[in-house]
């Protein structure tokens, strides 16, 4: 679960961590009311979920009351990268000295985690990685212990200096541990002319497993500006990604469903989802997995490709059947049942009109021919 910058900030405030004031508007007249208590000049600051929000011109810098009024409607107009933006965080403008960056992510390859620094704060740090990978330092974390150990080896400078951003990191590490997030990141940690450093941006991503830990937490989700039928999906607990094409993919398990991506794109076709229904669905969420897919109104056909483990073919053919007379689907439907009660899956299927295939890779090209009739 991604948070918004403000409810980023908010979490890092509560952990200590200095960040500019301000609040958040969701019009022009109440970021008006903000700037007047913080005072100008104020920065005016899409809320996204996404990154480039200042090269989109989502961040805007206002010296006066009436630039505050101009320049948030402006952005509350603003779609970035396809997302509408709904509120704008209005914060004091920081005098700037110096921009870091600093994160903490999970390491799968090292089954841990890993903090990285930079001295080049302010930017994407995939661009610092590529264009000036000396200039990133990335130390394994596999205890608690061991950031008081790296803090000894980051390059902030003076003793001073570097006392007061080893404070912030492990600062950083507890909200991170607390919070059971993949991901924190401060970019940039700024130190201001008056050699304090607070933290200008922030993002945090929640890891969504562990949600039943923080229902505090679980509140902050806000599906507003995501993509409405992964919203929808999300609300209804499904694996759900839009996908540009016009083939909607569904199977159960990640790896299958990838698998059969590639073999739609193999056999000329587009996925337009990646829908994975888990093991041992039953027919109520392979329906409502449907209902989602034809909320998107590029899809002109469905392959649904299941390899019944837990997950039991019988079942899985009811909840089809069930869905295609509900839903009174008029698009394609090639559906590939083997496994667990295949045979009576199968069976449940014969007694339909819908299109079956004994392979994925039969099923691949048969969707692509149909909607290419």
């Amino acid at each position: 679960m991604k948070l918004y910058e403000y409810q980023a900030k908010e979490l890092l405030v509560k952990n200590n961590i200095s960040t500019p004031p301000g609040g958040v508007a969701e019009s022009a007249d109440q970021a008006a009311e903000i700037a007047a208590t913080t005072g100008l000049p104020v920065a005016i600051k899409a809320q996204v979920h996404v990154g480039g929000r200042g090269k989109a011109g989502g961040i805007k810098i206002a010296k006066t009351e009436a630039e505050v009024k101009i320049l948030a409607a402006q952005i509350l107009a603003m779609k970035i990268k396809g997302l509408s933006v709904k509120k704008v965080l209005i914060e004091k403008a920081l005098e700037i000295e110096k921009e870091y960056y600093l994160g903490i992510v999970v390491d799968r390859a090292n089954r841990g985690n890993t903090l990285m620094f930079s001295t080049v704060g302010g930017v994407d740090i995939e661009e610092v990685a590529r264009t000036r990978p000396d200039k990133i330092f990335k130390f394994e974390i596999l205890n608690p212990k061991q950031i008081q150990n790296h803090n000894f080896q980051i390059p902030v400078g003076n003793r001073e200096v570097h006392s007061q951003v080893s404070a912030i990191i492990e600062k950083l590490y507890d909200l991170y541990l607390k919070t059971d997030a993949t991901l924190v990141e401060i970019n940039p940690l700024v130190k201001t002319k008056d050699r304090q450093f607070i933290a200008a941006d922030a993002k945090i991503i929640i890891d969504d497993s562990a949600l039943f830990r923080h229902p505090d937490l679980a509140l902050l989700a806000e599906a507003a500006e995501e993509d409405e039928i992964e919203a929808e999906a999300h609300r209804r607990r499904i694996a759900y990604v839009r996908l540009p094409g016009n083939i909607g993919i569904i199977g159960n398990g990640a790896g299958l469903v990838m698998t059969t991506m590639d073999e739609v794109k193999r056999a000329g076709g587009q996925p337009a989802s990646f829908l994975d229904i888990g093991g041992g669905a039953k027919a109520e969420l392979v329906k409502s997995c449907l209902e989602i897919l034809t909320m998107d109104k590029n899809i002109k056909g469905i392959f649904f490709n299941v390899f019944g483990g837990i997950t039991r073919c019988d079942e899985v053919a009811q909840g089809i059947i069930r869905a295609t007379q509900d839903l009174n689907l008029k698009i394609p439907l090639v559906i590939r049942l083997t496994g667990t009660r295949e045979e009576e899956g199968q069976k449940i299927l014969a007694q339909t009109n819908l299109v079956t295939a004994a392979t994925m890779q039969e099923g691949a090209e048969k969707i692509v021919e149909y909607i290419s009739k």
